[in-house]
């Protein structure tokens, strides 16, 4: 059984940026006769804004997705996140960190995908007494590679590339890359498919799976939408919120960024033809451009 997933963070309403992300896990999901499950990542209590989350689920249903079972959200499964830290801590491959911002940037020494790589000082020395302590991940010299469907072969090395990083923070949150991986584990799913922004976090995904014993699933990163600044649509860059009203014109411009054969006449079908027309003649864009602007500026 095939099961793919979305998981929206409740930050604010959908744009057209999380509807491509949407239309193309639905459809890889659909067109394989398998499950989709709805997910709300709001794992980060902190950047959820109130409302926002049914929001999300009316956009949803407006624009005619139909999910598989209850819809579960990452802000009440905290001891199913705490079983994996005390997994990994009991395995000695995370370990306390009271480090700052400043702390790391003037020690490293060395720069990875995303920065400066976290030279291990409380890894090598106790953490510092009476300050709240992150919980890192200690990784290795190891190499964790996989085969994207849309972006091809990727390979990081994890201690080079990547550093020991943070899966609990000192505030008491876990961090999306412990949560993510867990829920993806208990809920099946086989198909991740996803924005290209999240490319860089599936080595540390992966490898947090095969520590945990945990299955690995096909990962297709497809293009972004972007704006007119060339950043990528979203709520920061302040991404209009999807119209309420012509979903199936909006739906079908989704599946054109999607790069999709779009017939003629699509636009003389109602929402539900329009799906099963996308379900029937699914197929994964192609990464010819790292990422992609739609016809209209939303």
């Amino acid at each position: 059984m095939v099961i793919g997933r979305f998981a929206p963070s409740p930050t604010g309403p959908l744009h057209f940026g999380s509807l491509v992300a949407a239309v193309a896990s639905y459809c890889d999901a659909r067109s394989q006769g398998g499950q989709w499950l709805l997910r709300m990542e709001d794992v980060d209590t902190t950047r959820r804004v109130a409302g926002a989350s049914d929001e999300i689920i009316a956009a949803l249903h407006r624009y005619g997705f139909v999910w598989d079972g209850e819809m579960i959200y990452q802000s009440r499964r905290s001891d199913l996140y705490q079983q994996a830290l005390d997994f990994l801590r009991d395995k000695n491959l995370a370990y306390p960190c009271t480090c700052s911002r400043k702390e790391i940037a003037d020690s490293s020494t060395r720069q990875g995908i995303e920065g400066a790589i976290y030279p291990g000082t409380c890894r090598q020395h106790p953490a510092k007494a009476g300050i709240p302590a992150a919980w890192r991940l200690q990784t290795s010299d190891k190499d964790i590679c996989f085969q994207d469907k849309v972006q091809g072969r990727q390979q990081h090395t994890m201690a080079t590339d990547i550093g020991d990083f943070v899966i609990k923070r000192a505030d008491g949150l876990f961090s999306y890359q412990l949560a993510v991986v867990v829920d993806d584990a208990l809920q099946g799913v086989t198909h991740v498919v996803r924005g290209a922004d999240l490319l860089h976090s599936t080595t540390r995904q992966i490898y947090l799976q095969q520590l945990l014993g945990y299955a690995t699933p096909v990962y297709a990163h497809i293009p972004l939408v972007m704006n007119t600044a060339g950043q990528k649509l979203s709520k920061q860059n302040l991404a209009k919120a999807l119209p309420a009203d012509n979903v199936e014109t909006v739906l079908i411009e989704a599946l054109r960024f999607l790069q999709q054969p779009l017939p003629d006449n699509i636009h003389t079908r109602s929402l539900h033809a329009i799906w099963q027309w996308a379900y029937t003649h699914w197929q994964l864009p192609k990464n010819t451009i790292a990422h992609g602007k739609a016809s209209h500026q939303w």
